[in-house]
């Protein structure tokens, strides 16, 4: 046993040196961080711990607004979202994101929220009623939402639907093999048709909405996995892919097994574009919101 290399454990993996970020807390990152909390607003750039957050907020002046609380009803193995029992919700907060969004002087509004399974339409009504309000607000605003699966409520989802948003994104996450430790509350299956029935919908109605998806890699899939999990977004009339490596948030979330380079970043993004997607942000800090307002202007160039 003794030439035998013993490799350490995944979690204690040394990041590469192309994911470490240098912070850039300026005054721009502090004014938006201190007006989301005199509007009592949550972010999933903080609760996530998005490694973007300072140049979106300070450069880009771009957040991701996220709603219905920061406690969300699932266990999914990656997520630095705290899980458990959410509150109430408040019936105001979609007026206080437009505000938010008016302040910011946002052009593309970004929207999502935690999962709410114990609600009869897992909040598709609150997410409708943020669309409009962002619209009330700020006239011209495109609007992004990233949203549950609604525990396959289709009802639900055409609540949202309905609003015309202008990309509708749901992610994948994870390949097919890996979906009972990354989210066990999900079905890789209801995934791929709740993009499957938003591209169905537009199709119908000539609606100008873009769907979109993405997934992580680092979690143990393999290269043909991941390729075979951007092929069946395609086939499911996804136009818009992000494809990001996972950052292990803590210690009681799932470890990362491997690091990819940029260079194989950026081979995936090469193959996901040749599938025929409009765009494929593919980077190791990529995330799904990340340069939204650039993927929203080149789906539609």
């Amino acid at each position: 046993m003794s030439g035998l290399h013993v490799l350490p454990p995944a979690s204690r993996l040394e990041r590469p040196a192309w994911l470490k970020v240098r912070l850039n807390t300026t005054g721009e990152y502090e004014e938006v961080r201190a007006m989301m909390r005199r509007l009592s607003l949550v972010t999933v750039c903080e609760e996530a711990r998005c490694p973007n957050i300072h140049e979106c907020w300070a450069r880009e002046r771009t957040a991701t607004f996220m709603l219905m609380g920061d406690v969300c009803t699932r266990t999914c193995g990656f997520c630095a979202v705290a899980q458990g029992s959410p509150g109430e919700l408040d019936s105001e907060e979609p007026d206080r994101v437009a505000q938010a969004a008016a302040e910011l002087l946002l052009s593309h509004a970004v929207v999502t929220s935690v999962n709410r399974d114990d609600l009869p339409d897992g909040g598709a009504a609150h997410f409708a009623e943020t669309i409009r309000a962002i619209r009330r607000r700020v006239p011209g605003c495109t609007v992004e939402v990233l949203i549950p699966d609604f525990c396959g409520n289709w009802e639900a989802l055409d609540v949202v639907l309905r609003e015309v948003p202008e990309i509708v994104n749901h992610n994948l996450e994870s390949v097919a093999r890996l979906y009972r430790r990354v989210r066990p509350q999900a079905r890789y299956e209801r995934s791929l048709e709740l993009i499957a029935r938003a591209d169905a919908r537009r199709r119908e109605t000539g609606a100008p909405m873009k769907t979109k998806s993405g997934v992580m890699v680092g979690l143990g899939e393999t290269m043909d996995e991941l390729r075979g999990a951007l092929a069946d977004l395609r086939s499911s009339g996804c136009d818009i892919a992000t494809v990001g490596q996972y950052l292990q948030p803590h210690a009681r979330r799932l470890p990362v097994e491997r690091y990819y380079t940029p260079e194989e970043f950026e081979m995936i993004r090469t193959e996901g574009e040749s599938m025929g997607f409009l765009r494929v942000e593919s980077g190791p800090l990529v995330r799904s919101s990340y340069h939204a307002r650039r993927a929203l202007a080149g789906a539609f160039a």
